[in-house]
């Protein structure tokens, strides 16, 4: 950081009175955050003396107010962007607002007031609670994705990306809400209806846009390699939903000879146990069979109104109804029924299985229920599961040996699949080939506040892209939805427009494009926000790639999946040369509370919060129960849970921040676990954060006091300049031994162990056995002096070890007492501490001493002993002595490892 803005001299007398005695911590906090807006000491600017560090953790939606949430997971970016200032990084900390959405849409139905102005009233607020946490951010640098100079961008690389045909319009299936007349996703959809109206959602094919994601499957995939710094379970759920399965594309022909019924499948050494095949609501055969059978009509109607996650498909009850069609076995010519099945989905592979119920639990289920033929192919190596097995109780889906398939019957599962597959393609009726699990990216929402999809349609020429030079298209903010539909297509002075080409009567697409379009680039955008003619500039090459992304667990797949390929994406336009967007990932754990409810009228539940709730203590002090504050009566614990509004256990943090200080909400979430684990909200342990605090003041406040006596902190010299006598020389050695740690553990964000040390080195400073002596003072003889000087030169250096580690963490406090210590005028520009050599160095060691490889002791040695002289201090160690009978001569040999231990061998 820069230095701070210096006070006038009626700033600096009020300051000094407010820093001596009590921690005033609104008082400290406010004025130093005061000095540090003044200074721009986070402004962040790109200089190519230090190396660069870019810390970024995911940017908030307004939703309103902070949460506990938020507070951790920026407090631990703030924290790793001090820590690397101090380190001598160039650090840029940029903050923004994922600021479209459903939400706000909602907030705006319930409250009669137009998104923009509810989601700007909420980005001020979250602005203000960020800004007293004391968060390092360049606020220069902040963005809201739904201004027109940000959201124009998303307009302009959506055409860059249709002209590439990376951007294209098809149908697209998807749950429609009658009622409020718009697209769920499959989270809103209960039960079969609507989350919000309770109607009954229709599944729709409806024209979309998708995002050609499929195009860069592979090289997303692969470069899950390159990032060593992610974790190993956000990998897998990637590569999980990227989905690459090597398997066999299979043809079974209609009976009928008018095409024929394409599926792939994993397991193709299982064709001949395929005992009938199953298709989705949606699929085209379905509808040819649908048009003559009212009742199968029916059917297909009913499954597009369930579920569309695969999840939720795994554990529903099997239904079906025959189509009446018939298919032909590709190799063996039988002929297979040809089903209706609810279970199978048009989205993903071909809408269509062969069904082996031997093999495949989905399938087992079916045809139990519906008396379909289950025939085993399968054997297992070892013989002890075979098709003469009854009666059926599961699918055997191992791997095995085929049998019942003759020609192919005794291979082993890759030759089989080989055999299979090369019979097939000689038949023209299937292939080897990869298929993915993961779909093209369908960005087009049937809703008002997100970025207005920038195409024009005309009864002459067609689609029309909007000309570059009449971005953006701007979202009208003065609407107000009002549940029946998106308004964009009822206001004629967004949708009523001129053709581009011709001039001619045309009309606005409605749809706005999905939110996640909003937050899969903004990485880049803060390296040049101020830039009004291009999406990206020259800034991007020196900040990128982000060095820390932080976020939560629950944005390892879609939001980080989307940003990879947006970089991608960007990198083959020619805008950025980058592969990958975040070096080193991030999650961090959930913040859990208890939750307190009671069951209630008709069984519904009432939660209240854990601040309206008081123990119920038995004699012993021991908790027996809880009741509600404001009547008395019992409450019941549900156990610690993910702090929610739904469960209202959730902690305001802007009354955390009122009743104790930023510092100390700080300083708790550092604390209480390690980053990466989940953090169980603790009353006890935010007073025992204050109370840490409050004795570190109280220790410095009392130093400063004792300094003034004696003319300030430059009259004490440091620790190598004067003679320490013993308890000195152990006290500073205990306070670099721990220092030690603590700078380990820090580059392993280990941020609660960091804390812990910072406890430990006040516990050796504030130690009675180091203050031997009162302050110097005149009059007294030379040894006493020493003894006063020593004393205070530990002191000073253990302080300015003490407030440089906790500054990252504790900012407030140790940007205070640092300056009213004499120290400087910026404890954050100052740099990290490093543990002397010349302050751990011992003169004796311990070492370990064994007798025939057990420990029975410890030895101490001079530090300087040679091998001979270890080698006698242990032969006289009486735990020797002990197993030698004091007979030298039964001792066979003397092992001495330096400095670790030593073994005699009997």
């Amino acid at each position: 950081m820069s230095s701070p803005h210096r006070l006038t001299e009626l700033d600096k007398a009020d300051a000094a009175q407010r820093g001596r005695g009590k921690y005033d911590f609104r008082s400290v906090e406010k004025q130093v955050q005061v000095e540090w807006e003044q200074a721009k000491a986070a402004r962040a600017v790109e200089r190519d003396d230090r190396p660069k560090y870019y810390c970024l953790s995911m940017f908030p939606y307004p939703s309103g107010k902070l949460h506990m949430g938020h507070v951790r997971n920026y407090t631990i970016g703030d924290v790793l962007s001090r820590y690397h200032r101090m380190k001598g990084y160039n650090v840029l900390q940029p903050m923004g607002w994922d600021a479209f959405g459903l939400p706000a849409e909602n907030a705006a139905m319930a409250n009669g007031v137009p998104p923009a102005k509810w989601t700007n009233d909420n980005i001020a607020y979250m602005r203000k609670q960020l800004k007293s946490l004391g968060f390092a951010i360049d606020w220069e640098r902040e963005l809201a994705t739904c201004h027109p100079d940000y959201y124009r961008w998303n307009q302009w690389l959506f055409l860059r990306l249709l002209e590439r045909g990376l951007v294209y319009r098809a149908s697209g299936v998807v749950n429609w809400d009658p009622v409020d007349q718009t697209v769920l996703a499959n989270e809103q959809v209960i039960d079969g209806r609507g989350w919000r109206t309770g109607a009954v959602v229709e599944k729709r094919e409806i024209p979309m846009f998708y995002m050609r994601i499929t195009a860069y499957a592979d090289e997303l995939l692969e470069a899950l390699e390159s990032l060593p710094g992610w974790p190993e379970r956000v990998k897998v759920m990637q590569a999980n939903w990227i989905g690459r399965s090597e398997g066999v594309e299979v043809s079974f022909p209609y009976e009928d000879g008018s095409g024929a019924l394409k599926v792939f499948t994993t397991r193709a050494d299982t064709l001949f146990g395929a005992t009938y095949c199953a298709v989705a609501a949606e699929h085209e055969l379905a509808a040819r069979a649908a048009a003559t059978n009212p009742r199968l009509a029916a059917f297909i109607e009913e499954c597009k109104r369930g579920p569309v996650m695969e999840a939720e498909l795994a554990t529903q009850d099997k239904k079906g109804m025959p189509t009446g069609l018939h298919v032909i076995h590709p190799l063996s010519g039988a002929r297979l029924p040809v089903w209706v099945a609810n279970y199978v989905l048009m989205g993903y592979g071909e809408g269509a299985v062969m069904a082996v119920p031997a093999h495949d639990q989905r399938d087992f289920e079916f045809a139990l229920r519906y008396r379909l033929p289950i025939k085993c192919v399968i054997a297992s190596k070892t013989g002890a599961y075979e098709d003469t097995v009854a009666p059926w109780r599961d699918a055997y889906a191992e791997h095995g040996i085929t049998v019942n398939s003759s020609p192919f019957d005794g291979l082993e599962f890759d030759p089989a699949v080989d055999a299979i597959a090369g019979a097939l393609e000689r038949k023209s009726l299937g292939r080897k080939r990869v298929q993915y699990r993961l779909r093209d990216w369908g960005i087009s929402r049937q809703r008002y506040w997100g970025t207005p999809i920038p195409l024009i349609y005309c009864s002459k020429c067609g689609d029309v892209p909007v000309p570059d030079q009449d971005l953006p298209v701007l979202l009208p903010e003065d609407l107000v939805p009002d549940g029946s539909g998106n308004p964009l297509a009822k206001t004629p002075s967004f949708l009523q427009v001129r053709c581009p080409r011709c001039g001619g009567a045309a009309r606005r697409e409605t749809d706005t494009m999905d939110t996640f379009v909003d937050s899969s680039w903004y990485y880049l955008r803060y390296a040049c926000p101020d830039n009004q003619r291009a999406m990206v500039d020259e800034r991007v090459s020196y900040w990128m790639s982000v060095d820390q992304y932080i976020g939560g667990i629950e944005h390892a797949i879609l939001h980080l999946l989307y940003s990879r390929f947006w970089t991608k994406a960007m990198r083959d336009l020619g805008l950025i040369k980058l592969d990958e967007p975040f070096v080193n990932l991030l999650t961090q754990g959930m913040v859990l509370n208890e939750i307190f409810f009671r069951k209630v009228d008709s069984g519904r539940i009432a939660y209240y919060n854990p601040a309206d709730v008081e123990p119920v203590l038995d004699e012993r002090g021991q908790r027996i129960g809880a009741r509600l504050k404001a009547d008395g009566l019992p409450v019941e614990s549900g156990g610690l849970g993910t702090m929610s509004k739904s469960k209202n256990n959730g902690i305001d943090p802007q009354a955390l921040i009122d009743q104790y200080g930023a510092d100390t909400a700080r300083l708790f979430m550092m604390f209480a676990s390690p980053p990466e684990q989940t953090l169980e909200w603790s009353d006890a342990g935010v007073e025992g954060a204050f109370r840490f605090l409050k004795k570190l003041w109280s220790f410095c406040d009392k130093f400063s006091q004792e300094l003034a006596e004696i003319g300030g902190l430059a009259q004490i010299p440091w620790p190598d300049a004067v003679p320490l006598n013993e308890k000195q020389r152990d006290a500073r050695r205990e306070i670099h031994r721990i220092l030690l740690q603590a700078n380990r553990d820090i580059g392993r964000h280990q941020f609660n162990t960091v804390v812990s040390a910072g406890m430990k080195i006040l516990n050796v400073l504030d130690d009675a056995a180091l203050v031997t002596l009162p302050i110097a003072k005149p009059g007294t003889d030379q040894a006493e002096q020493a003894d006063r000087s020593g004393r205070n030169a530990v002191y000073k250096e253990g302080l300015s070890i003490l407030l440089r580690l906790l500054a990252p963490i504790t900012p407030h406090l140790c940007y205070w007492q640092w300056r009213e210590l004499g120290f400087g005028p910026d404890v954050c520009a100052e740099p990290w501490p490093a543990p002397a050599a010349a302050a751990l160095d011992q003169d004796e060691i311990t070492m370990v001493l064994q007798v025939n490889g057990k420990l029975r002791g410890e030895i101490v040695v001079p530090k300087d002993a040679d091998r001979q002289a270890v080698e006698r201090l242990a032969r006289a160690h009486e735990a020797v002595q002990r197993y030698t009978n004091g007979q030298q001569e039964k001792i066979k040999r003397v092992v001495v490892v330096p400095g670790r231990l030593v073994n005699v061998v009997v």
